[in-house]
């Protein structure tokens, strides 16, 4: 598959650069798609963040420098990106368990994190569900955090975000100011860059805000994905990226992502019907 090919590329310039200056943007221009898409798709694909992949990359090697050279930790430091000796032992003990001193020393446990390769089998053995549609522009309010995103911290504190609202009331304000298009509640993911992005919880509505957050959302062509069952939204997450995505010639716009809960009965809630909503754009090469 090309894309696969280029995906590879891309994880071979990251490795030869590891040492040097290294560009997300340049790496997602070799997977020939956008900064956003790249740093997206890596994480479905590796179940990794492409920023917290290359830190474990970079600190690998610092270990193998340590133990194998003389180079002084302020070099090895340098050459890894760190701006000082501080900042670098720092990392180095929080992935290693050991400062960069003591790693020099025979016996010492270290960590090694393989480079690693995609080699993706498309099985399509249960068909996706979708649409493609205009949306027009549209506000969003409720409440927004700004989220770690490194794959396990994400997992865990969107559902306390759900759950605390709904503990304190909050969710009930939120969905006062719902109004008839899209009703039903909203969970966003918006304002991606570097290990964080943005999350709200919210409604479409054309009221004032007041004490609530407001996020309008742009004009645009969506990717609309049917989930029936709440057990299903992750692993519908996962197929989007990993076996529509590469297939369809498209990539991410530039807006949020969005899951919709619309208003129902949801006591079973492996029949409860929801939509996963993706901004998408015609791919560059196709």
């Amino acid at each position: 598959m090309e894309w696969l090919d280029r995906l590879n590329n891309s994880l071979e310039y990251i490795e030869k650069n590891l040492d040097n200056e290294l560009s997300f943007e340049n790496a997602a221009k070799i997977a020939c798609c956008s900064v956003n898409h790249y740093q997206r798709m890596f994480s479905f694909i590796s179940d990794t963040t492409l920023g917290e992949y290359i830190r474990r990359r970079r600190l690998t090697k610092a270990a193998f420098d340590l133990q194998n050279t003389n180079m002084s930790v302020l070099d090895i430091s340098l050459k890894f990106g760190y701006n000082s000796p501080t900042a670098f032992t720092r990392a180095f003990t929080a992935m290693h368990g050991v400062t960069p001193t003591k790693a020099r020393r025979f016996g010492t446990s270290l960590k090694s994190y393989p480079r690693i390769s995609f080699q993706i089998s498309v099985k399509g053995e249960k068909e996706l569900v979708y649409k493609i549609e205009e949306k027009e522009e549209f506000k969003i309010i409720g409440i927004k955090e700004s989220i770690i995103n490194d794959g396990v911290y994400n997992t865990g504190r969107i559902p306390q975000m759900w759950s605390e609202a709904i503990q304190n009331g909050v969710i009930y304000q939120i969905a006062s100011y719902s109004n008839n298009l899209y009703s039903g509640m909203m969970g966003l993911c918006s304002n991606f860059r570097d290990n964080l992005f943005d999350y709200y919880i919210g409604v479409v509505s054309d009221q004032q805000a007041g004490v609530l957050e407001e996020l309008r959302i742009k004009k645009g062509i969506w990717a609309v994905f049917e989930c029936i069952g709440l057990s299903s939204i992750q692993p519908t997450w996962t197929r989007v990226f990993t076996e529509w995505f590469p297939s369809s010639g498209y990539e991410l716009a530039d807006a949020p992502e969005i899951e919709w809960y619309p208003h129902s009965n949801i006591s079973n809630s492996e029949e409860y019907r929801t939509e996963i909503w993706i901004p998408i754009k015609k791919r560059c090469n196709s």
